[in-house]
């Protein structure tokens, strides 16, 4: 529920705070005191239109900021989905979401969430699911037909087999684009598998390893210059075991040591680990002597593998420069293409089936899109008398009101049992709903958002709020001159109804009528202030005699009257005794 609220240099406004209570608040005060201005900045700080025209003259921007408390768990939570979005987050440890618009002289206008610069679509999302204005202006929600379904739903508990058929027509649009991309393929298909089939065979004749190219470019190296290592080993053995220019060979050498030092070890144990060092020194020299020997053996040269692996290198370069900068990226392209090569071979067989699958699929949606549809018929004809005997307390007693659940046919649509042809859906269903409004006698059935005054939609929205309060999951709603054109007796129902809305909603209602103001738990009065030659908007929490006061100034007008005063005082104590 919304907590707090302050504005500033917003049309009349120079600076207000105020401090929302929970239950049902009034808020009273002459025409043009600044009533429907409050409701205009709750509105743009909930996302809503605004223009440099709400700026007060002489000052660089207007300001609105909104502090709403996530008590309920539900409501948190669809808070905290409708943030992850925007990488968002509300405070989890107070339990609360400040909302802040800032709407510039120059037209620009700034949006915030927690401190954190967001589009305002952001603020209208939130505010969707957290306040709901109605009043004479077009933000009522009302008149948005395409909330009508969602009403209709809540009311008939239908929203589970919505949810059914909208996974189905989920399903359904999921196979068609799958149909569609196949179809777009085919066209092209014969020049696509031409080119294919070409790449598929010329990396599968390759017969490509992951690793190949190093190994290759290993033995390519050895072969290229096989005289030079042969020359280079055999000079390396000689040195070893024959010696050079008359010199003995480092073996014989070693040898000499060895027996020196043995002859030593013989005198000088102590130096036997040096014997044992020079020894093992020799048997190393011996056994690289015979490696180089088996080494010079067994490279000779070949020209023709050396052929043979020049050609493979000059392949692999053929098809790096082709299908990818490695071996494994072009074994990865070979595959991919087989792939499709085999998406495309298996295109019509697979055409056949999302054929037979989207055909089942369609029944299905037909069949549950029909039980929904019943459900709703079913629930509208319940609602609409329950809003006509609503309307009848609220001095609307000659109005009709009735749901329209139309469908809509269409050759791509879905079969509906035991009716011709084939219907549009969509994750609502097969219906399009509208509410529909006589609110005169002789006056035929229209579409509400084209006929209804500001003050009959408001009201046809509290006769709803009142028959959907339990369900509707909004926990402010806010009612600007509900009681618009109705009389004193009618006012005490008008006042009854919001009153039993604040059992389970925050309620805020402007209001001229005595009778509903004195229904309220708490009570403001907004009234303009002459400072200077400016004029600037108030609003004073009322209780006791200064309660007892306004209500008696709006039964009798000023000057207050003792009669007046008096009356006040029964209003407000039969009032206080119903909310007990």
């Amino acid at each position: 529920m919304l907590l707090e609220l302050t504005i500033t240099d917003f049309a009349i406004i120079d600076q207000l705070s105020i401090r929302l209570e929970p239950g049902f608040t009034v808020l009273t005060g002459e025409t043009g005191a600044g009533k429907s201005i409050l409701i205009d900045a709750v509105s743009a700080v909930l996302g809503g239109r605004a223009s440099a025209d709400v700026v007060r003259s002489g000052c660089r921007a207007a300001r609105v900021e909104a502090i709403v408390g996530l008590d309920d768990p539900d409501l948190a939570t669809a808070v905290r989905d409708a943030l992850a979005e925007y990488d968002l987050a509300a405070d989890e440890e107070e339990g609360t979401l400040i909302l802040a618009r800032e709407i510039s002289a120059a037209g620009r206008s700034t949006a915030r969430v927690n401190g954190r610069a967001v589009p305002v679509s952001v603020l209208a999302a939130l505010g969707d699911l957290l306040v709901d204005i109605h009043g004479q202006s077009e933000h009522l929600s009302l008149f948005k037909v395409a909330g009508h379904v969602d009403l209709l739903d809540r009311y008939g508990g239908t929203f589970d087999a919505r949810q059914g058929v909208a996974g189905l027509v989920r399903e359904l649009r999921a196979l068609r684009a799958e149909e569609a991309r196949l179809r777009e393929n085919r066209r092209d298909a014969a020049r696509r598998l031409d080119l294919l089939r070409y790449q598929v065979d010329e990396i599968e004749a390759a017969n490509l390893l992951p690793d190949e190219e190093a190994e290759l470019e290993a033995e390519r190296l050895v072969l290229a210059n096989a005289d030079r290592l042969v020359g280079l080993a055999a000079a390396a053995r000689s040195l070893l075991s024959e010696g050079e220019d008359g010199l003995p060979g480092a073996q014989d050498l070693l040898t000499r040591a060895a027996q020196s030092l043995a002859e030593l070890v013989r005198i000088d144990p102590s130096q036997t680990a040096l014997l044992e060092g020079v020894q093992s020194a020799l048997y190393t020299l011996e056994e690289a002597g015979r490696d180089l020997t088996r080494y010079t053996d067994e490279i000779e040269a070949n020209p023709a593998r050396l052929a043979a692996l020049e050609e493979r290198a000059s392949l692999l370069q053929a098809l790096k420069r082709k299908y990818g900068a490695t071996i494994a990226e072009v074994i990865a392209f070979g595959q991919a293409a087989a792939a499709e090569q085999a998406d495309l071979l298996g295109a019509e067989d697979r055409l056949e089936e999302l054929a037979v699958e989207a055909s089942r699929l369609r029944t299905r949606i037909g069949q549950a899109g029909a039980a929904l549809s019943a459900a709703r018929r079913q629930a509208a004809e319940d609602l609409a008398r329950r809003v006509e005997e609503q309307l009848a307390d609220l001095n609307m007693a000659r109005a009709r009101f009735s749901i329209a659940l139309d469908w809509r046919e269409d050759a791509d649509g879905v079969p509906v049992p035991e009716m011709p042809g084939a219907y549009a859906v969509d994750e609502t269903g097969l219906d399009r709903v509208e509410f529909l409004i006589s609110a005169n006698p002789g006056e035929a059935l229209k579409p509400l958002a084209r006929i209804a005054s500001g003050g009959e939609a408001s009201r046809l929205m509290l006769a709803l709020k009142t028959i959907l309060s339990e369900a509707d999951r909004t926990p402010t709603l806010i009612f600007d001159e509900v009681d618009t054109g109705v009389g004193g007796r009618s006012g005490q129902v008008v006042g009854e109804k919001l009153r039993a809305l604040a059992r389970t909603h925050q309620v805020l209602c402007i209001t001229h009528l005595p009778q509903v103001a004195a229904l309220g738990h708490e009570h403001l009065r907004i009234e303009k202030q002459m400072t200077g030659e400016r004029t600037r908007t108030v609003v004073t929490p009322l209780s006791g005699p200064e309660r007892v006061e306004e209500i008696a100034a709006m039964l009798g007008g000023a000057p207050v009257g003792e009669t007046a005063r008096r009356a006040a005082m029964e209003l407000l104590a039969r009032g206080q005794q119903q909310l007990v």
